[in-house]
């Protein structure tokens, strides 16, 4: 049966992120009785005391989780202490809290990352688990595994209505720019901005380009788990993706044309490419009745023009 969230009180943990930021914006359209949010100086997730007092004071209908420590390659590998621990906690303490108070539905965001660095392409669901992950974000990984398992053990423990979605890489309005915690598309806008206004000859990326990588819009996912928070109710996960790839130089040339760099793009084979190719496969998503409508051409010029205000404030 659809889960309706027409008069419910909707808590978006990380309601600042991008994709947090995204699915308030889409949630408004659902005409909830209201949308719950706290920044961190309000709530500290990591924080069992915190996190299981606010969910006790709140007592929200249906919670969204897309709070998390996030980061690119040079983030991961950097911090991993750090990422796994505290994503370990924000999966612990909601999962648990919402338990305890009876949240009637609970959607657990993961990330592209935890399947194995080799699985067989498109990556199914049941790819999970099959293999070695890859090493340059294995700890924020594995912390989002334990997310899905925490939610499919307190279903079939409990029975509660708990399920979980693993978008691809996404990209869009409240994205990180800082080019040493960035993922690839904000990290490649705002080189190809700065290599744009300070007339330099060329522009640098990291590996040599071949990887392949599958992109989604903020906008666009925020709209598949609201989709998927209505129509599914299972143990399994479901991928959220847009069911296509792109080699990364092919990406850095696309955002140059957007931002309008016309130099060269050099390749820094230095440093690691990361994982040879990651699409997932959007079957399971696609039988559940929802498909992305933003192009990445369409996505990318409009993620420019959203940097490009942030950078005026």
């Amino acid at each position: 049966m659809a889960y309706s969230l027409e008069g419910k009180r909707l808590y978006v943990a990380g309601h600042r992120g991008m994709v947090g930021s995204a699915l308030v914006r889409r949630l408004e359209g659902e005409n909830p009785a209201e949308i719950l949010t706290a920044t961190r100086s309000e709530v500290d997730l990591i924080s069992q005391a915190a996190a299981t007092g606010w969910i006790e004071k709140v007592r929200p209908d249906a919670v969204f989780i897309p709070a998390a420590k996030v980061g690119g390659i040079l983030a991961n590998d950097s911090y991993p202490a750090d990422f796994l621990y505290e994503n370990l906690m924000i999966a612990a303490n909601l999962i648990r809290a919402c338990h305890d108070v009876g949240v009637e539905k609970l959607l657990f965001l993961g990330s592209s990352c935890i399947y194995p660095k080799f699985a067989a392409q498109p990556i199914e669901e049941d790819s999970l688990l099959t293999g070695p992950l890859e090493p340059t974000n294995e700890w924020y990984a594995i912390a989002k595994i334990a997310g899905i398992k925490l939610c499919q053990a307190y279903r079939r423990q409990h029975g509660d209505d708990f399920i979980s979605a693993m978008p691809t890489n996404l990209y869009g309005p409240g994205d990180n720019y800082n080019l040493e915690t960035s993922h690839v598309i904000p990290a490649l806008i705002r080189k190809a901005h700065e290599a744009k206004n300070s007339g330099a000859s060329s522009m640098e990326i990291w590996g040599t380009g071949t990887p392949r990588r599958e992109f989604l819009h903020a906008d666009d996912c925020a709209d598949a788990l609201v989709h998927l928070m209505k129509v599914h109710s299972s143990p399994e996960h479901v991928n959220v993706g847009s069911g296509d790839d792109i080699p990364i130089k092919e990406l850095a040339e696309l955002i140059m044309e957007v931002v309008g760099f016309k130099g060269e793009l050099v390749h820094d084979t230095s440093k690691p490419d990361g994982t040879p190719r990651k699409l997932m496969s959007a079957e399971r998503i696609r039988a559940l009745g929802w498909s992305p409508s933003i192009s990445l051409q369409d996505g990318l010029a409009h993620a420019y023009e959203c940097f490009l205000k942030e950078q005026v404030r």
